[in-house]
């Protein structure tokens, strides 16, 4: 899609202002960067200081004399960064679709407040977080009325600044999918087949049966966007795999999730905690008191397997991202990258190569020294950290600022209701007259209510973009500015059909995992493993990916101006295929 940005990709959908651009990220104003921050911070007076800050004997030179000193130099960064920020237009969130079109809310997120028997939330209580909402009064927040224990997921996050990179508010996404449409009634429907196939070992999908049936049921839809082969099909080899580079290559699960991690002198393998195949929120009492903000007792106690197992099918790949950290994963990719030239993981990478550093490394260059706090592990590791939270705040502005849409679990709500004939919403035929997976539900639950994975159902806060996604899209991005992502990954692995072991990945494809796709592979694995829970859709894992991608490129911009090092700038594959530098 060349360097547009999500706006751009998204117009003949919304009515949004043109917003931060890929193309105002790296092309920019001068040589500077995009920074939102529109004040300096001032040093704290202690007292008289008998000596100086270290000042080179430019910085020391008197005002007009020479260069600029050391402290001017860094306040015109931040003003120019600051400037050309403030030439950048703002979104104006406005109503989201399904709002405008529906004054029940059936196509909106309500978790948490009060609802009716139907589960359709209370009209004053979806009022008073609307208010809430536009205007940001934080006060108003505590006014909203809630049905239960429960309590909204950190709305106003979507208010914080942040001194570094663009605002939040002025990147823009697509409008996800509306509520009546053919693209929803896939996306609901690829999410009950992941229920249906939890359980299913990866390495089993092309011989499953189910999963034959999903690949050909979601092959009917008519707006099903995910991965095809030639002749619009899904196959086993595409079911549920994300449409960026690489993804669809070697073995569903990213090097990076099963390779061996360093952890300073410590050397652990991946296998996880995961939870026994019960899955949850399938009676109607029990979703519609969690809908109310009621917690289910088996979120209380849940019930994990006791034997530790490797990532092996959609169960455990969802269990991964439930209690994880943001940047967590992405923390350790870095890691495996960082060891793989040391023992015991030399061999990582094909060759034996050490750290594979991407190209326009400065460091890579010289003959006397090496990277550390600029561009090498501690400022890698540190970057992780910083643009996952701000790409977590840019999420929270599109999630209860923009569009505020319904969860997955309340959608199939409304499902439950049209096939009991209790209500007539405007759900898309493909699912509800075409699609086989609604009678597959029936049989295998008992109710056409969504099955969750996890015992509480879906966090208190609204779907799109998902989360996750966003703050893997930002860490990735990172990742594949600093390290080569050509680099290719030599013994790939699986997990055994089990999880208790790995084995040599055997495939066809076995010596062309890169780097570079095996992170965009890790980046579509943690928005996967949220699907697979059934808390997020496709459209909240792929749209996610490029926000958080838009928020580290702007980061990344504004860090060019801040090095010493002779550097060109960072090089990198975006999600959609596109070869640039920052």
């Amino acid at each position: 899609m060349g360097d547009t940005d999500i706006a751009e990709r998204a117009a003949p959908r919304a009515s949004a202002s043109p917003g931060l651009t890929r193309r105002t990220l790296l092309g920019g104003v001068g040589g500077g960067a995009v920074a939102i921050a529109g004040g300096v911070l001032a040093a704290p007076v202690l007292g008289p200081a008998p000596v100086a800050l270290a000042q080179t004997a430019a910085g020391t030179a008197a005002a007009g004399d020479g260069p600029p000193k050391r402290h001017e130099r860094a306040y015109r960064i931040r003003v120019e960064a600051a400037e050309r920020l403030n030439e950048l237009p703002l979104r104006s969130a406005g109503p989201t679709s399904d709002e405008e079109l529906y004054l029940s809310r059936i196509g909106n997120f309500s978790k948490g407040l009060p609802h009716d028997g139907l589960g359709e939330v209370n009209p004053f209580a979806y009022e008073a977080l609307a208010r809430a909402v536009a205007s940001g009064a934080p006060a108003a927040f505590e006014d909203i009325p809630m049905g239960g224990v429960s309590r909204l997921r950190n709305p106003q996050a979507g208010l914080a600044f942040d001194l570094i990179g663009p605002d939040s508010h002025q990147l823009t996404m697509r409008r996800p999918p509306a509520f009546a449409s053919a693209e929803a009634a896939a996306e609901i429907g690829e999410l009950y087949w992941q229920a249906l196939v939890r359980d299913v070992p990866f390495t089993a999908y092309e011989r499953d049966p189910l999963i034959a049936a999903a690949a050909e049921d979601l092959s009917a839809f008519t707006d099903f966007r995910g991965p095809k082969e030639p002749g619009r099909r899904v196959t086993p080899g595409t079911l549920f795999r994300g449409a960026l580079p690489g993804v669809g290559v070697g073995p569903f699960v990213s090097q990076f999730l099963l390779k061996d991690c360093p952890a300073g002198a410590r050397i652990g393998n991946q296998q996880i905690r995961t939870l026994l195949p019960i899955d949850h929120l399938v009676t109607y009492e029990e979703w519609l008191a969690t809908q109310d903000g009621s917690i289910p007792a088996a979120a209380l106690l849940p019930v994990h397997d006791p034997i530790p197992r490797y990532i092996r099918n959609g169960r455990d790949l969802a269990e991964a991202v439930h209690w994880d950290w943001p940047g967590q994963a992405a923390h350790n990719a870095a890691l495996i990258a960082f060891g793989a030239g040391g023992i015991p993981l030399a061999g990582v990478f094909a060759g034996g190569a050490g750290v594979p550093f991407d190209p326009s490394n400065p460091y890579l260059r010289s003959q006397t020294q090496d990277g550390f706090g600029t561009f090498d592990l501690a400022q890698v590791t540190c970057l992780i950290g910083l643009v996952s939270n701000s790409a977590l705040k840019a999420a929270w502005y599109q999630k209860w600022f923009a569009h505020r849409r319904l969860r997955p679990e309340e959608f199939g709500g409304r499902v439950y209701q049209v096939r009991a004939d209790a209500a007539d919403y405007p759900i898309h035929a493909d699912l509800m007259a075409r699609s086989t997976v609604l009678d597959e539900i029936a049989r295998r639950f008992g109710t056409h209510l969504l099955p969750q994975a996890y015992p509480e159902g879906a966090p208190l806060h609204p779907a799109y973009p998902s989360g996750h996604a966003t703050w893997a899209g930002a860490a990735i991005t990172v990742l594949k500015a600093f390290f080569d992502e050509a680099t290719v990954i030599a013994n790939p692995v699986v997990a055994a059909d089990d999880g208790l072991s790995l084995l040599p990945y055997t495939g066809p494809d076995a010596d062309r995992l890169t780097l570079g796709e095996e992170l965009n592979k890790l980046a579509w694995n943690i928005a996967v493993g949220r699907n697979f829970a059934g808390i997020h859709w496709r459209t909240d894992g792929g749209e996610g990916l490029r926000l958080g991608e838009a928020v580290a490129l702007g980061i990344l911009r504004d860090l060019r101006a801040t090095y010493n090092e002779e550097f060109l700038g960072y090089t990198l594959t975006t999600f959609d295929g596109n070869a640039i530098t920052v």
